[in-house]
């Protein structure tokens, strides 16, 4: 399920009040005049001369007609609607008190004040007029009218209060502020927390579709449901019996003797649709489907009947839900087993993959706090559960299986937010080729559905892994360890063989293992047998004992220079080191250990499992990859958390209205978009200062002639660069003439463009040839469902055979364009690796932040291709540049509404 657009756009959408109830925000329009005026003579005369400064029942009347008038310029007027009855309206008119200005008015039913109608319909207004190009809003109210002057300040923006006797005006700009952004963060989770409560922690349920037949879905939830101890009312709908596992049946939801707030429907697809019905009109506030096989038309009906009705959805086809409170204690999947209770939260789309993640942390114990199967995700979605769980007071781990996003951007937000209070932990599902598209720039080219989802679990700071396996690997140690302040490990072990394999691993999973301090070292020789080697891998050879291990153990854990300790155990003939014995000396200790600490038991048959010890529990892994992997994704936990949180940097030279401008006088001439020619592309980079090689348009030989004789540099040489319209890779189609020298040579080349371009060719790029430097690639896709992606890394004619990228997601912040540029692998060129010294990297970094505002600013901008950027270390300058425009509007990923 993709997202609206804006409501302000044409379109309906769905949006949660503060207390959970689901709301239709949508245009107002000429057939609304009835009901909008209903809506103003059911207001007290107190309400109506707040809204009109006056009493009178006449102003209601006009404002009602002027909603089924044709919009005038500059009008918008939204509305909101609550079982097909408008409770709330708002409207701006552009004024003439300055240009991108508009006056506001807002009006809600009397009996829905206090539940967040006026703030939610002002958020979707601010939404609609900043799409439009307005900058403020501007009302009068009464001095007395204290809750819309609340509603006013409470909305994040900066408001601006002038008192004129009983009046006061309000000017509010509409800049998109982190103030504003976070303050509709807390307003939609309030909301969504109060909508998902009925489905986690549910008070009474019923179980629709619960047959007599063994092997049913909907008897198994049931079962599952009777057996795990739900502390609420349960029942079951079906019509043939009165009891089902000794609980009660009835015939219909109707027959109930209570509304439940929780509904699983397990029924075939075609009676979806209808039991949700009547599931809503009775009162239900929550859906469980697991019902598999809805074709388009049922599964529309399903989430229509969920929106008018204020229920939430988790499904369809999906494995159920549950939740171990001990207030709840809420079983309704159709696992084998039930989950036991803990802190760890689990969302997957695959119940494959949930049945699982829940037996990997059984067989680990680690226990789960909640459990939610999405299917096939229409409502209920992954950024839900994160701030549930942010909430519940219990979960300190998040584990998920996402195959979609619905609002990666605004997932992107919480998800920085939670991982900063708890380890977020996902299955990066979706890595294959099959994922790449077709593209005609390299930019495009490189931006893989791959690079793209990675690109989010690292700005989110998610912690992505590759299989199932992996991702428990990293749990258990998450779970059970300090996190390590640095990437430094020592390695114990009793075979120097395999020490060597474990320090092999460590330093493909990007960890280092310093050199002892010689005190250290001297120390370790003390406690250690003869013959043991105190380097590091620590050899402590075949005959250490328990006693020895664990003095070697705390040392190395209590020393400055280490962040953790990875001991890699074999089992042996000798006695006192049998693996058994030696174990004891990792989970025994004096006292808790400040450094991580991991094991690596080569015997073991379980990939990973936690040792129980006497200060909490120490990760055993079956090989030194698995525990080498851990060990990284922790550590690259622990410097994310140590780093405040980004910023996005103001820029100065950026000229926004220019470049939009620029914009829409190209796709006035051409509608359907396409690629900018090289003065309309020179233009819109200028818009952003992005640095460009000088270069001049020319259409014929002397043109170009006298084009090279104004360019040419210390050097004397010029490059001639063919141009027609379509034209994207230039060296393919050998449409480009370097090291040129003199008129003669620049003759030639125009003569060779005409020959063989003639009849395509409507002109060429004269430019000085550029001093040799590092070629680099940075560019902008446009994705449709994740917004603007940045892409950076090695540039020139090797970009796509070397595919040497990165990627993070605009807007891009100081930390984000500081990890842009050091991940690629040509990272040690641009720092001086090579030994020519460093690039001009603040250059380098504001190039990419002002590609990651133009990317940000126009939603028109499909792809931007600036290959090669020469870096050099006084400067940073773009040679060739390609953009693609297509018509296109923007979309606000932050404003609230369902999917």
């Amino acid at each position: 399920m993709s997202a609206l657009p804006a409501s302000g756009d044409g379109e309906r959408v769905h949006a949660l009040l503060t207390d959970g109830t689901t709301m239709c925000i949508r245009p107002a329009g000429p057939d609304d005049q009835e009901a909008v005026l209903r809506l103003y003579r059911g207001m007290s005369d107190a309400n109506l001369r707040l809204r009109f400064f006056t009493v009178s029942r006449r102003s209601g009347e006009q404002a009602a007609a002027r909603i089924a008038e044709p919009a005038p310029p500059g009008h918008r007027a939204l509305v909101a609607t609550h079982g097909g009855r408008i409770i709330g309206i708002t409207e701006y008119e552009t004024s003439g008190e300055g240009v991108g200005t508009a006056e506001i008015a807002l009006a809600v039913d009397d009996g829905w004040h206090h539940r967040g109608v006026g703030t939610l319909l002002l958020e979707h207004l601010v939404s609609a007029a900043r799409a439009h190009g307005i900058r403020a809003f501007t009302a009068d109210a009464l001095a007395e009218n204290h809750e819309v002057l609340k509603v006013f300040a409470d909305l994040g923006l900066r408001t601006a209060r002038h008192f004129e006797g009983p009046e006061v005006h309000c000017t509010i700009p509409l800049e998109e502020t982190e103030d504003y952004l976070t303050s509709v963060e807390g307003r939609g989770q309030a909301a969504d927390l109060a909508s998902l409560t009925p489905l986690l922690r549910p008070r009474s349920a019923v179980v629709v579709g619960a047959g007599r037949r063994p092997g049913s879905v909907g008897r198994a939830v049931l079962r599952k449901l009777s057996t795990g101890g739900f502390t609420g009312r349960l029942f079951a709908v079906n019509p043939n019996v009165s009891t089902i596992l000794g609980v009660h049946a009835y015939p219909s939801v109707g027959a109930l003797p209570l509304v439940p707030d929780l509904a699983v429907i397990a029924v075939p697809a075609g009676d979806v649709p209808q039991v949700a019905e009547e599931c809503g009109k009775h009162g239900v506030r929550a859906l469980l489907v697991v019902s598999a096989g809805l074709d388009a038309r049922q599964a529309a009906a399903l989430l229509a009947v969920c929106r008018s009705h204020d229920m939430r959805l988790v499904g369809p086809n999906c494995l159920g839900l549950a939740n171990t409170e001990e207030t709840v204690r809420l079983d309704a999947t159709f696992a084998a087993a039930h989950p036991e209770p803990g802190t760890a939260g689990v969302a997957v789309q695959s119940g494959g993959v949930g049945i699982a993640l829940l037996g990997g942390l059984e067989r680990l114990g680690i226990g789960v706090s909640s459990f939610v199967s999405l299917g096939d995700k229409y409502d209920v979605s992954g950024n839900d559960l994160l701030q549930w769980w942010e909430s519940d007071g219990r979960t300190d781990l998040a584990l998920l299986h996402l195959e979609s996003f619905g609002n990666p951007r605004a997932f992107s937000r919480t998800a920085r937010r939670v991982t900063r209070r708890m380890p977020i932990l996902t299955v990066d599902a979706g890595r294959t080729e099959a994922g790449r598209r077709a593209a005609a720039s390299h930019t495009a080219a490189a931006a893989t559905t791959t690079i793209t989802r990675r690109a989010l679990f690292a700005q989110a700071g998610i912690t992505a892994t590759r299989t199932v396996p992996e991702l428990l690997e990293a749990a258990a140690l998450l779970h059970s360890q300090p996190l390590p302040t640095g990437g430094r490990v020592a390695v114990v072990t009793n075979a120097g063989g395999v020490g060597v394999l474990t320090a092999d691993a460590c330093a493909e999973a990007g960890l280092s293992l310093p050199p002892l301090a010689p005190g250290l070292v001297d120390d370790l020789r003390g406690v250690l047998p003869p013959g043991a080697s105190p380097g590091n891998p620590v050899d402590a050879t075949a005959a250490v004992s328990e006693e020895q291990l664990r003095a070697c153990v705390d040392r190395l854990a209590a020393h400055d220079g280490i962040d953790a300790v990875l001991v890699t155990l074999v089992p042996t003939a000798v006695a006192a080191a049998t693996g058994d014995v030696l174990v004891t000396a990792l989970t025994r200790a004096p006292g808790r250990r400040s450094r991580t600490v991991a094991a690596v038991l080569l015997d073991q048959e379980a990939p990973v499992r936690l040792l129980p010890s006497d200060t909490g529990q120490v990760p055993a892994y079956a090989d030194p990859q698995a525990a080498a992997r851990a060990l990284g994704h922790a550590v690259e936990r622990a410097r994310r958390l140590a780093r405040p949180p980004g910023t996005v940097p103001d820029l100065d030279g950026v000229d926004t209205p220019r470049a939009h401008a620029v914009v829409a006088r190209y796709l006035e001439h051409t509608p359907d978009g396409g690629w900018l020619d090289p003065r309309t592309c020179a233009e819109l980079l200028g818009c952003y200062g992005i640095p460009q090689l000088p270069w001049v348009w020319a259409q014929t030989e002397d043109e170009a002639v006298l084009a090279a004789q104004r360019l040419r540099g210390p050097g004397g040489l010029v490059v001639l660069k063919a141009y027609w319209p379509g034209l994207i890779h230039k060296t393919i189609e050998h449409a480009i003439h370097l090291d040129l020298r003199g008129d003669a040579q620049v003759r030639a080349a125009f003569r060779d463009f005409d020959v063989r371009f003639g009849h395509l060719m409507t002109g060429a790029v004269v430019q000085p040839l550029a001093r040799r430097g590092t070629e680099l690639l940075a560019g902008v896709v446009q994705d449709e469902v994740f917004g603007p992606l940045v892409l950076f890394g090695l540039g020139g004619t090797a970009t796509e055979v070397l595919a040497d990228q990165a990627a993070r997601l605009a807007p891009l912040t100081d930390h984000d364009v500081h990890d842009l540029v050091t991940s690629p692998r040509c990272a040690p060129l641009l720092f001086g690796g090579d030994g020519t010294g460093p690039v001009d990297l603040p250059g380098l970094e504001q190039l990419l932040l002002r590609l990651s505002q133009m990317a940000s600013d126009l939603p028109q901008l499909a792809e931007a291709d600036l290959n090669p950027v020469l870096a050099r270390p006084e400067s940073v300058t773009t040679l060739d540049a390609r953009v693609r425009l297509l018509p296109r509007r923007a979309h606000d990923p932050y404003l609230r509404r369902l999917r």
